[in-house]
């Protein structure tokens, strides 16, 4: 595929999505899209209608460590500055009582984490493994629906030696994620690829590329920030992926001392959000380093906006 055939492809999918948002589709697409719609609505109303690059935050559920319910939890992230939450599948949490914290503090859900996709990966060599990690992830698209969310992350495997190459990886978990498409599909919920430290795609081509190949909608990037500056200039990822990031996660890594503190480390934050201003980008990026209690979260929100925020903002 050429370079321009490429970018017009994601492009006609980006105002595909974009177009089912606003209404603009007809009635059967707006069916498809119905999920979507609702969400992204919520996301207009929390500030992206004023400004087309606007970032919204959020924290890994995990991160909040506080005894407390989940009102709580959804109330302390509203006061600490963030927009909206992402939770995790499977989860020990009620979908009516997340509803309810969500209509009464006005956070919306954006998306859920799939934490069984590393002990029973997309990319084994057992395909009863392979199985297993198929059902798990369509109960993360049903578990997002039911919380009100949009997304999905999803680590598709991991190089683990001669019975799982970087060859198998891509070839058997491509398959697999097929599977999950119809369901996503129904329930306006993408599965949202992330880049990890998993011996996988560790060039902004090769994660592009991969992404092309499963040639759906329905299918996305989920770029982590940090976990790429490893490997090369975050900003030169970004540019790279262009429209097919969907979400992003924020960390920071440095050489001298690996992953740290938001801001502290060898990403550059101006040359990120230029990239990001540049691919047009707008949407939700999480936090995901060590959280803990107000404090902790409090001084993350902070770290959040300084790095997101231009100085003339």
């Amino acid at each position: 595929m050429t370079t321009v055939n490429r970018q017009a492809k994601h492009l006609n999918r980006r105002h595909l999505l974009r177009a089912a948002a606003s209404g603009t589709l007809g009635f059967i697409a707006a069916r498809s899209f119905g999920e979507t719609t609702a969400n992204e609505n919520a996301m207009v109303q929390a500030g992206m209608a004023s400004d087309p690059h606007h970032v919204l935050k959020a924290a890994k559920w995990d991160m909040i460590q506080i005894d407390g319910s989940v009102l709580e939890k959804f109330q302390l992230q509203k006061e600490l500055g963030f927009d909206g939450m992402e939770l995790i599948s499977p989860a020990e949490l009620d979908p009516g009582e997340v509803r309810r914290a969500r209509e009464t503090t006005g956070m919306p859900v954006h998306g859920v984490v799939d934490v069984k996709h590393w002990e029973n990966r997309l990319s084994s060599s057992n395909p009863a493994q392979r199985e297993l990690g198929v059902s798990y992830l369509q109960q993360a698209i049903r578990d997002a629906n039911s919380f009100g969310g949009f997304s999905v992350l999803l680590v598709p495997g991991r190089v683990t030696g001669d019975d799982e190459t970087h060859d198998d990886v891509w070839n058997r978990s491509i398959p697999e994620i097929g599977k999950a498409l119809p369901l996503a599909s129904r329930l306006g919920v993408r599965i949202l690829i992330e880049n990890v430290w998993n011996g996988f795609c560790e060039s902004p081509e090769q994660y592009r590329d991969y992404i092309d190949a499963i040639d759906s909608p329905w299918v996305g990037a989920y770029f982590d920030v940090g976990n790429c500056r490893k490997f090369g200039p975050s900003e030169q990822w970004i540019r790279t992926l262009g429209s097919r990031i969907v979400k992003l996660d924020c960390k920071d890594w440095s050489q001298a001392d690996g992953f740290c503190k938001i801001g502290d480390g060898d990403v550059d934050w101006p040359a990120v959000r230029q990239a990001l201003a540049e691919i047009r980008f707008s949407g939700w990026c999480t936090a995901e380093v060590p959280g803990g209690g107000r404090e902790e979260l409090a001084d993350i929100s902070l770290r959040m906006d300084r790095v997101l925020k231009s100085e003339n903002a």
